[in-house]
């Protein structure tokens, strides 16, 4: 996680999937959105990861019951929806903050896109033209 990004908005944002099974509130400060560009990332959404984060306690979910989570690696897990398979969040097993997918957020949620991650292991189907931060693999 990325935790010199200032946070961006504070107050209550709603969020869903697609098919609306799960949805949520999060509450308090969001981070800026980093893009992360590494293979798992890309493989889930088809593109990249491009995600806010909020403190655990400051997320309500409702359907979880919806939710699959999927252990990526021995340190994260993903979730997503089982009905139409929207990816909605990224969780660390031991920080107590979860990455949401701004993509899932209702508009407008006011953030900027702050930096690029894992860009060695960005699709070549693609290019980073913007002048933001980018990172070989996390946040330098």
């Amino acid at each position: 996680m990325v935790e010199h990004l200032q946070s961006a908005q504070k107050d209550e944002h709603t969020g869903s999937c697609l098919c609306g099974k799960v949805s949520f509130k999060a509450y308090g400060d969001l981070r800026d959105v980093i893009a992360c560009h590494c293979r798992q990332c890309r493989k889930q959404t088809g593109l990249y990861y491009a995600a806010t984060d909020v403190k655990t306690a400051d997320l309500e979910i409702k359907g979880e019951e919806n939710i699959s989570w999927y252990a990526a690696s021995d340190t994260a897990k993903r979730g997503f929806c089982t009905t139409c398979g929207s990816a909605l969040f990224w969780k660390h097993n031991e920080l107590d903050r979860i990455s949401i997918l701004a993509g899932s957020f209702d508009e407008p949620i006011g953030l900027k896109m702050a930096v690029h991650i894992f860009c060695a292991d960005k699709g070549d189907y693609y290019d980073l033209t913007d002048d933001l931060p980018k990172f070989d693999q996390g946040d330098g």
